[in-house]
C-alpha cells in the first residue's frame, strides 16, 4: 500500500526535486526493500539478496546432554563481521517506511486533532517517533535478557568475555538498534526540521549510534543491552510527558515529569554503577587478560579505562543537560508569573482614574488636571467648555 502525501497540494513537483523526493520518500525506499526481498525468488539472485536480509556469520555446534541418553542438540550463535553493514543497510531502509507508517497513520492524526503549532508539531512528532520506538526496545530487550538469563545473577555481565558468539535475539536487537539512529539522520531532510533543532538531534542520534556500535564491536553487548533498557525507560517518561504537555494535560504531565527527573537519576547512577561493577572489577578477574582484536578479546587495562572513562564523561554531560533544562524551566515558569503581575498594576491605576473622573464630574469637582491655576492652563476655556478667569485686567 501506497504511504499518502502529507500535503494536501495536488500540484505534482518536477521528479527527483527535493519536493518530490520528500513527498515519496517512504514510496522509493520500500520500492527499494521490495526489490531486495523479490531477489530471494530467484536462485541466481538468492545469494546477494540473502547477505540484505539473514543474519550473516552463523556458527553451528552441536550440543551435548548425558541424562540416561545422549541427546544432541543443534546450537546456531553468530558474530560480528563487515557483511553486518548489509543487514544495517536493509533494515535502514525498513526503519525509514516504518517511520512514515507511524507518522502518517497515528502522529499525523493526532495532530490535526490538536491543532498544535509548527514548533510543537515538529517535537510532537519526535516525541511520538521516540516513544514508538522506545516501547518497542524495551519490551524487546527485557525479554532477551530474561529468556538468555542476564538478570538472573550479575556476573553473567563478565563471565565468559569475550561475548563474541551471540544468540540470533542478541544480534538481531543490535543490528535494528543501529539500522534505527542511523536511519535519524536523513529523516532530518525528510520531515524538513527547522535549523535550530537539526543540532541537538544530530547530537543525541550520534551518541547512541557511538556507544550502541561500540559495545556491539567490544563484545560488551550484555551490559550495552541492559544499559540501553533502563536509558530506554527514563527517555521513555520524558517523551510521555511531553507528549501530555502538548496536549494540554498538564494534571498528567506535570507528575510524569517529576517521575522522569526521579528516573533520569537514578538510571544514571545504576548506568555508572554496571559500569564499573563489569569493566574495572569484573573483567579485571576474568582469565582472559590481555589485547587480542583477532579474537576479539579487548580486556586491557587502557582498554578497560578508557570504556569506563567514556562512560562517566557521557553521564556527566546528560547530567550537566539535565540541570540546565530544570534551570530553564524554573526560570521560564517565574517570568510566566511576573508577567501577568506587571501588566494587571497600570490597569488598576487606569481604572482608578477613570472613577475618579466620574466622581468629579458627578459630584462637581474637578479632577486634579482641571484645578490647575488660570496661568498654567493655555486654552481660554476650561475642559468642560466654561470660561477662564483670566490672569490679566482688560485695556481699557
Amino acid at each position: 500500500m501506497a504511504i499518502r502525501r502529507r500535503n494536501g497540494s495536488t500540484k505534482n513537483p518536477p521528479i527527483f526535486s527535493h519536493e518530490f523526493i520528500i513527498q515519496n520518500h517512504a514510496d522509493i525506499v520500500s520500492c527499494l526493500a521490495m526489490v531486495i526481498l523479490v531477489g530471494l525468488m530467484f536462485q541466481v539472485t538468492t545469494p546477494l539478496a540473502s547477505m540484505f536480509v539473514i543474519m550473516q556469520y552463523n556458527i553451528t555446534s552441536n550440543t551435548t546432554t548425558e541424562a540416561g541418553e545422549t541427546v544432541v542438540e543443534e546450537e546456531t550463535r553468530y558474530m560480528h563481521g563487515s557483511r553486518d553493514s548489509f543487514c544495517i543497510a536493509f533494515y535502514f531502509l525498513i526503519s525509514i517506511v516504518l517511520h512514515a507508517v507511524v507518522q502518517e497513520y497515528i502522529l499525523d492524526k493526532l495532530n490535526r486533532k490538536l491543532h498544535l503549532s509548527k514548533v510543537k508539531h515538529s517535537k510532537f512528532n519526535e516525541s511520538g517517533q521516540l516513544v514508538t520506538f522506545y516501547l518497542f526496545s524495551i519490551f524487546w530487550g527485557m525479554d532477551i535478557m530474561m529468556k538468555e538469563g542476564f538478570t538472573q545473577n550479575l556476573s553473567n555481565l563478565w563471565e565468559g568475555y569475550p561475548h563474541v558468539l551471540l544468540s540470533f535475539r542478541s544480534k538481531f536487537y543490535f543490528i535494528i538498534q543501529i539500522a534505527y539512529w542511523i536511519h535519524a539522520f536523513p529523516e532530518l531532510y525528510f520531515q524538513k526540521v527547522k535549523k535550530e533543532e537539526i543540532g541537538p538531534r544530530i547530537q543525541y542520534a550520534a551518541f547512541y549510534l557511538f556507544f550502541v556500535v561500540s559495545a556491539y564491536l567490544l563484545n560488551l553487548t550484555r551490559l550495552g543491552m541492559m544499559c540501553i533498557v533502563i536509558h530506554y525507560i527514563a527517555e521513555l517518561t520524558f517523551h510521555v510527558a511531553r507528549l501530555l504537555y502538548f496536549s494540554e494535560k498538564t494534571e498528567l504531565s506535570a507528575p510524569c515529569f517529576t517521575l522522569w527527573a526521579i528516573l533520569f537519576l537514578l538510571v544514571r547512577l545504576m548506568t555508572i554503577s554496571l559500569t564499573t561493577l563489569t569493566v574495572w572489577f569484573g573483567l579485571g578477574k576474568v582469565e582472559t587478560q590481555g589485547l587480542d582484536i583477532s579474537n576479539g578479546n579487548f580486556n586491557s587495562p587502557f582498554s578497560r579505562l578508557t570504556i569506563l572513562t567514556a562512560v562517566c564523561l557521557f553521564q556527566a554531560w546528560l547530567i550537566f543537560n539535565f540541570l540546565m533544562f530544570q534551570l530553564r524551566r524554573r526560570r521560564e515558569a517565574q517570568l510566566a508569573t511576573a508577567k501577568p503581575q506587571r501588566k494587571m498594576a497600570p490597569t488598576k491605576t487606569k481604572e482608578k482614574k477613570k472613577k475618579e473622573e466620574v466622581r468629579a464630574i458627578e459630584g462637581g469637582e474637578q479632577p486634579d488636571a482641571l484645578t490647575a491655576s488660570p496661568v498654567a492652563s493655555d486654552s481660554p476655556h476650561s475642559e468642560n467648555g466654561s470660561v477662564r478667569a483670566r490672569t490679566k485686567p482688560k485695556k481699557k
